[in-house]
């Protein structure tokens, strides 16, 4: 049994600046919790705390600084409020101390003479309805019970072959929410676009621990699409690898291939 997306922020309702918080083990990932929970746990802390007016986020900065484990609790602090920028730092403390440091930047559109665009979603891959999951039923971590995560080429990333230095560190995968109500605000984009495992998995020759240190990412947002499904395209590629450490850059587009969230991520390597 899994708590939805909207029942685990439904609790920030009424007390969104020192909230205290209870996130069942389906959320987990090993000895803390997901990572992509943890952020949108801040996000929508901070909106919460900007109020009804809050202009939509445009950037954000996480480090995973500790596990966020036992009794969680959520503090926000308005950094600044200027006329069309707002900047928030949201942290998350788990029993061991704080466990992830936000710092996000909301802000209001403005009317522009540019409008540019060029980030392409790769071609070629398949229906994500017709696509397998990308874990067997009850295998890989906790929280992946509240998605659907599937391979967009139809092919499983955790074969012997797959894991190979032969293939280039490159994963591309579908995933969306199994909360039907989840939306795509914020904060739920941010816990999807962390779904998929670090791009590095595709080098190791046998599966060992790996962790995200830090995540940057900005938020593109454009016009809702009528008719979505909720799917997203989730490209992440790892560049460099060495030394115990991964540092990947990561897209998300919509079905129809707009860009949403762009991101990097340093992601230590126990291997």
């Amino acid at each position: 049994m899994t708590t939805p997306f909207t029942t685990l922020l439904a609790q920030l309702a009424d007390q969104p600046d020192g909230s205290t918080l209870t996130v069942t083990p389906d959320w987990g990932q090993g000895r803390t919790l997901f990572g992509g929970i943890s952020a949108a746990l801040c996000v929508a802390s901070a909106e919460r705390v900007i109020g009804q007016d809050a202009p939509p986020l445009r950037s954000g900065q996480f480090a995973f600084i500790g596990p966020a484990s036992g009794p969680l609790k959520l503090s926000t602090e308005i950094l600044r409020r200027g006329k069309s920028t707002i900047f928030v730092q949201a942290d998350l403390h788990g029993e061991a101390g704080l466990a992830t440091r936000a710092i996000l930047t909301f802000g209001a559109g403005r009317n522009s003479a540019i409008d540019d665009e060029d980030l392409k979603a790769p071609e070629g891959v398949l229906d994500p309805e017709t696509c397998p999951p990308l874990h067997p039923e009850g295998k890989g971590p906790g929280f992946v019970a509240n998605f659907q995560i599937r391979p967009a080429n139809g092919k499983t990333i955790f074969s012997a072959e797959a894991r190979t230095t032969k293939n280039r560190p490159d994963l591309l995968l579908w995933c969306r929410h199994r909360d039907p109500d989840a939306g795509m605000g914020a904060a739920a984009l941010i816990a999807l676009a962390d779904t998929p495992p670090p791009a590095a998995v595709r080098l190791m020759p046998v599966s060992a621990p790996i962790s995200t240190m830090t995540w940057m990412v900005d938020i593109l947002q454009p016009p809702p699409l009528e008719n979505d499904r909720g799917w997203r395209l989730l490209q992440s590629t790892a560049q460099v690898t060495r030394a115990g450490y991964s540092s990947q850059s990561m897209t998300l587009w919509d079905e129809a291939g707009r860009p949403l969230v762009v991101g990097r991520q340093n992601i230590a390597v126990f291997a």
